[in-house]
């Protein structure tokens, strides 16, 4: 509860995130039927890099700065930073969105976006970053318990086959929020079997994420693929080095998509000779 993301808005984690999130989108609505997508940590939608917060920790210049200043010649990438434009077009050029934001602009007419958010503060802002925005429906609740509420996804009279679910929490708890994480996207799946849902992770030791691994393999999705962007070596529990996206349910060629992209931006971002980008599965597809 005491987490802000404005400190972090636009740093690494937040490009291997947005990226992947944007990809998982044009995916979702190359095919015409309508598309729900449930953001269970939605924090306040929209940030201020030229704000108190985000100026106090310097992480976006590091970050989505210096993508921008360098622009690497990815689709992929291309997409994210034309994405950040539109952003900083309607909002003013210290602006980075969130990623309800990235949902909203992304997404169509007629698909639907839920936005959950337990931090008074921040669920206030995020209401208010969306009063105008019909397809936006904010809830002021645990992410993990609107896993349960809201799958499978119903709107009326609408049942809505296709869609996303991203689960990205602060890891306040640290190593003992992949039990939350892991329950709640069980839980989705066993609901909403043919969604697609995406897990953000923090990578400081590499080793202490193996039984993560390992339990995620088990889930009862029909695959899983895994993403990582690192800044630095994963040598220092201190700091995050890097992170990762678990997909389960990915749609065909995301893999394809992501790995020149994150290849390009580890190169931009890099802090070290340590620095890197994986793709691999963690459960192929049959």
């Amino acid at each position: 509860m005491n987490y802000r993301h404005a400190f972090h808005a636009g740093n690494h984690a937040d490009v291997i995130k947005h990226l992947t999130l944007l990809a998982l989108c044009d995916a979702l609505v190359a095919k015409p039927a309508a598309v729900f997508a449930l953001d269970t940590h939605a924090g306040r939608g929209l940030y201020a890099l030229d704000s108190n917060s985000a100026q106090r920790t310097g992480e976006a210049q590091a970050g989505i700065g210096r993508l921008m200043a360098e622009a690497p010649g990815d689709p992929l990438v291309q997409r994210y930073l034309q994405a950040v434009r539109a952003c900083r077009n309607e909002h003013g050029m210290a602006a980075y969105p969130g990623s309800p934001w990235l949902l909203a602009h992304a997404l169509r007419p007629q698909d639907r976006i839920a936005a959950c958010e337990l931090h008074p503060e921040e669920a206030g802002q995020l209401k208010a970053n969306f009063a105008r925005e019909p397809r936006v429906a904010v809830h002021e609740r645990d992410g993990y318990a609107a896993i349960k509420a809201l799958l499978p996804p119903r709107i009326g009279d609408t049942k809505f086959a296709r869609g996303l679910v991203l689960v990205d929490p602060p890891y306040e708890a640290q190593l003992d929020e992949f039990d939350a994480v892991l329950a709640g996207v069980r839980e989705g799946l066993t609901r909403w079997p043919q969604g697609t849902f995406a897990v953000w992770y923090p990578i400081k030791l590499r080793r202490s994420l193996q039984p993560f691994f390992r339990r995620a393999a088990t889930l009862p999705a029909k695959s899983a693929l895994v993403a990582e962007l690192m800044v630095r070596e994963d040598d220092s529990p201190l700091r995050m080095n890097g992170s990762g996206m678990l997909v389960l349910n990915p749609p065909w060629q995301l893999d394809q998509a992501l790995k020149p992209a994150l290849a390009k931006v580890a190169k931009v971002l890099a802090e070290t000779t340590g620095a890197s980008a994986r793709v691999e599965w963690l459960k192929s597809p049959d």
